[in-house]
C-alpha cells in the first residue's frame, strides 16, 4: 500500500497547479451555497424575538418562518438556484476529471501535465460516465424515500426511526463506493484509449488494493477533518472560519492524492 501511496503522492506533487485549482474551485462551489442558503435562512432568523420574549413570541415565529417557507415562492426560487448550481458541478465536475486523469496517464513522460489536453480528448466519454454513476448511485433513492416516508408515520420516535433507517443508509454508501471505484476505473480506460470494458475489468482484478487504498485515503480525511473540528472548537469566531476554509486546500490535497493513487494501482497492470 505505501508503493501506491507514494507513486500517489508523486504524480500529485507533479499536478500542484491543479490541486491549486481544485481548491479554488472547491472553495467557490463552497461560498455560492452558503450564499444561496443565507439568503433565504438570515432574513428569516433576523425575525426571531428577544432573548426574554413573551409566551407567544415563539410560536408566532414559527408559524411566520413556516409560512414564508412553504405558503410563499421563496422555497420555489431557492430550489431552481439549487439545480441550476447542481447542473453547472455536473458539468464542470466530469471535464475536470477528464483532464485530470488523461494527464495522470501522461505524467510519466518529461513534459509538463495535459490536463487542458485531455479536456478536450476525453472529457465525452467521462462526462457520459460520469452522469451515468450518480443516476445509477441514485437509483436506490426511488425505494428508500418512500420507506423512509412510511416508517417515520409508523414509528413513535425520529431516533427509532433512525436507528430502523441506518443499515438502508450503509448499504446506500456502499453501493455508491462501489459505484464509484467501477466507474472511475472505466474513466481511466477511457482516457488511456484502452476501452471502458477493459478499464471496468481491470478494477475487478484489482479490487482488494483498490478498496483497501481508498478506505485508507477516506480515513486520513477523516482524520484531519476530526482534527480540524477539534481545533474550530477551541478557536471559535473568526479563526475558526478561516480554518474552515483553509482546510478546503487540504480536501482538495486528499482528493488529488487519492484518485492519483488509485490510477496507480488501475495502471500496475499495464507495466
Amino acid at each position: 500500500m505505501r508503493k501506491w501511496l507514494g507513486k500517489g503522492w508523486d504524480m500529485t506533487v507533479r499536478h500542484k497547479y491543479v490541486w491549486v485549482l481544485l481548491f479554488l474551485y472547491r472553495l467557490m462551489w463552497g461560498f455560492f451555497l452558503f450564499r444561496l442558503v443565507d439568503s433565504v435562512v438570515t432574513p428569516i432568523l433576523r425575525r426571531y424575538p428577544d432573548l426574554h420574549p413573551n409566551a407567544d413570541a415563539i410560536p408566532l415565529f414559527l408559524i411566520e418562518a413556516e409560512f414564508r417557507l412553504f405558503r410563499t415562492n421563496l422555497v420555489d426560487d431557492l430550489l431552481w438556484m439549487f439545480v441550476g448550481l447542481l447542473l453547472v458541478r455536473m458539468v464542470l465536475t466530469p471535464l475536470l476529471n477528464a483532464g485530470v486523469y488523461y494527464s495522470f496517464h501522461h505524467s510519466s513522460g518529461e513534459g509538463g501535465t495535459q490536463v487542458l489536453s485531455g479536456i478536450r480528448k476525453a472529457w465525452k466519454p467521462v462526462t457520459l460516465l460520469y452522469w451515468l454513476e450518480n443516476a445509477l448511485a441514485l437509483l436506490p433513492a426511488v425505494w428508500l424515500l418512500p420507506l423512509a416516508k412510511s416508517r417515520f408515520l409508523s414509528v413513535g420516535s425520529a431516533a427509532h426511526w433512525l436507528q430502523n433507517l441506518l443499515p438502508f443508509a450503509a448499504g446506500w454508501l456502499v453501493w455508491g463506493f462501489v459505484l464509484h471505484l467501477l466507474f472511475q476505473s472505466m474513466q481511466f480506460g477511457a482516457v488511456s484509449r484502452e476501452g471502458i470494458g477493459k478499464g471496468a475489468l481491470r478494477a475487478l482484478a484489482r479490487a482488494m488494493p483498490l478498496v483497501a487504498v481508498s478506505l485508507a485515503m477516506v480515513g486520513i480525511g477523516l482524520a484531519a477533518s476530526a482534527a480540524v473540528s477539534t481545533v474550530s472548537l477551541v478557536w471559535s469566531g473568526f479563526a475558526a472560519v478561516a480554518l474552515h476554509q483553509a482546510f478546503h486546500f487540504v480536501r482538495s490535497m486528499l482528493s488529488l492524492w487519492t484518485a492519483a493513487s488509485q490510477y496507480a494501482i488501475w495502471n500496475e497492470m499495464r507495466s
